[in-house]
């Protein structure tokens, strides 16, 4: 599961990333592997989305957050 398919709410814990240039912009804003994570908000047409990490909130694009693995 990727965090491109939580449900608005929903918490999960980051996994592992699958886009190796990206991973490094996200664990520099504290998207590290073993991070809870809950998506925050959605936009009005679905993309970009909002999470909530480490005491603040992200904002990401879907195809971004669709790199993003999470724990089972």
């Amino acid at each position: 599961k990727t965090l491109a398919q939580l449900k608005l709410g929903e918490s999960a814990v980051i996994k592992s990333f699958t886009n190796k240039v990206l991973a490094l912009k996200l664990i520099e804003m504290g998207c590290l592997p073993g991070e809870k994570i809950t998506l925050s908000n959605i936009a009005p047409f679905g993309d970009p989305i909002a999470i909530e990490i480490s005491g603040y909130v992200l904002s990401m694009r879907k195809a971004e957050a669709s790199t993003v693995v999470l724990e089972d």
